[in-house]
C-alpha cells in the first residue's frame, strides 16, 4: 500500500490583545476538505489587518507544499488583466467605451461577431469584453457548431501543443458562433480576455507578461508571480503546485498555453492578497477607476459581475440570511481570491481540482462565518 505524505504548514499571528481567534476552527475545516477523496492538496491564506488575523496552512497527500507555494489561478487572471487596462485607462491611452477595433488588426477584427448575418465586430467595446457582454463565444467551454472539440478538450488531447492568441480567436470565429448582440446580455467566456491581452500588448509596446512585471508584480514585491509558459518568476524558490481534473495532472501540459489573459497567472495566497490589498486602496488605479469596475451587472442568482471581478450575495448561495457579501474572482483550479468588507477579510487559496470549485466557495463561507461569530 503506497505511504501518503501529508505536509501541514501553519502560521498564525495574533494581535497585540491576544485575541485567540480562529485558528484551530480553521484549521480543522481545512484538513476536513483537504481529505476528501479527490482532493489531493490545497493552500489557504486569511489575513485581515484590522482584526489581527494572519493564518496561513498548505496540505498534500503526496507532495510537498507550502504555504508560500505559487500555484495556478486560473480564472483569478482576469482581475490582473482588467487592472491592467485600468492602468492604461489612467494612463489616457485607451478608454473602457472605445470600439476594439481602434487597437486590434483588421484580420483579428475580420468575421469576429457575425450573428444571423449581420456583422457586429465593430461594435463591440472594450468594455464588453471586460464585463463578458459582447456575445463572443468562449473558445474555452461553448459548444462548436460541428461537434467537434472544444480547446478544453483540446487541451488533454494534444498535449504538446502551443497555442497562440491569434489561433485561438480563429478557432472560435470558425467551430463556434456569437450568443448576441454587443452589449445586451452576459456570457461568461476567456475570449475576449484574449483579446484584452492583445489590446494591452497593442497599447503598451510589450508583452502581456512584461506588463503585468513591471506595473503590478514588481511594484507590489510579488515575486512568485508569473505568467504560466510565457515568463518566469523573480523568485524561483517553490515550483508550481500541481492541479489535476480527476486523477489528470495538468500542470506540466504544453497545451496549457491555450489559457491566458483570461487565465495563466501563477502567484502565491500572499501575492494575491498583497494585489486585492492595494486594488482596493487604490494603490494601483485611481479610484474613479476601480469604482467604475465595480458598475455591476447581473450575472446569475447570487452573482453580478463588474470588469474582470464578481460580486458574491453569500445568502442567496446558501439559503441563510446572511448579509456577508465578497468581491474578488474564482478560477475553475478551485482557486479563489475574495474580500469581505462587512469582516475586513481577505481569503486566498486553491484546492487544485477541477471539481472542487464550488466547495472551495463554500470553505470560505465556513470560515466566514468563524470569523463573524468569534469577533
Amino acid at each position: 500500500m503506497r505511504t501518503i505524505f501529508l505536509s501541514l504548514t501553519l502560521f498564525i499571528s495574533l494581535n497585540c490583545f491576544g485575541q485567540q481567534i480562529i485558528d484551530d476552527e480553521v484549521t480543522k475545516l481545512f484538513k476536513t476538505e483537504l481529505e476528501k477523496e479527490n482532493i489531493k492538496s490545497g493552500i489557504l491564506h486569511i489575513y485581515s489587518e484590522s482584526r489581527g488575523i494572519e493564518i496561513q496552512l498548505a496540505k498534500s497527500k503526496e507532495d510537498s507544499i507550502y504555504i508560500n507555494s505559487p500555484f495556478y489561478t486560473a480564472s483569478v487572471t482576469k482581475m490582473l488583466t482588467a487592472t491592467a487596462i485600468g492602468i492604461l485607462t489612467d494612463d489616457n491611452k485607451l478608454k473602457f467605451e472605445d470600439k476594439i477595433a481602434q487597437y486590434l488588426s483588421e484580420t483579428m477584427m475580420y468575421n469576429l461577431h457575425v450573428l444571423d448575418g449581420k456583422d457586429y465586430s465593430k461594435d463591440v467595446t472594450i468594455a464588453h469584453l471586460l464585463q463578458h457582454t459582447s456575445g463572443l463565444p468562449d473558445y474555452f467551454t461553448d459548444n462548436t457548431i460541428d461537434g467537434s472539440p472544444n480547446i478544453i478538450n483540446q487541451i488533454l488531447m494534444d498535449t504538446n501543443k502551443s497555442w497562440s492568441a491569434e489561433e485561438m480567436i480563429e478557432f472560435t470565429k470558425h467551430n463556434m458562433k456569437p450568443h448576441f448582440v454587443p452589449g445586451t446580455y452576459y456570457h461568461y467566456t476567456d475570449t475576449e480576455y484574449v483579446l484584452l491581452a492583445l489590446i494591452i500588448e497593442k497599447v503598451s509596446g510589450v508583452t502581456f507578461s512584461q506588463f503585468l512585471e513591471e506595473n503590478i508584480f514588481q511594484p507590489l514585491k510579488m515575486h512568485s508571480s508569473y505568467i504560466n509558459i510565457k515568463s518566469s518568476p523573480i523568485d524561483k524558490t517553490f515550483p508550481m503546485a500541481k492541479f489535476f481534473v480527476g486523477d489528470i495532472e495538468l500542470s506540466s501540459l504544453k497545451s496549457l498555453s491555450a489559457d491566458w489573459g483570461g487565465g495563466g497567472l501563477v502567484s502565491t495566497t500572499e501575492g494575491l492578497i498583497k494585489f486585492f490589498e492595494a486594488f482596493n486602496n487604490d494603490l494601483i488605479i485611481k479610484k474613479k477607476t476601480r469604482i467604475a469596475m465595480q458598475n455591476w451587472v447581473y450575472e446569475t442568482k447570487g452573482m453580478d459581475y463588474g470588469f474582470g471581478i464578481r460580486k458574491v450575495y453569500i445568502k442567496d448561495l446558501t439559503h441563510t440570511n446572511t448579509d456577508l457579501q465578497l468581491i474578488g474572482h474564482p478560477g475553475s483550479t478551485a482557486s479563489f481570491l475574495w474580500y469581505c468588507k462587512q469582516l475586513d477579510t481577505y481569503i486566498s487559496g486553491t484546492l487544485n481540482q477541477l471539481e472542487a470549485s464550488k466547495r472551495a466557495l463554500l470553505l470560505v463561507y465556513e470560515i466566514l462565518k468563524l470569523i463573524e461569530n468569534k469577533n
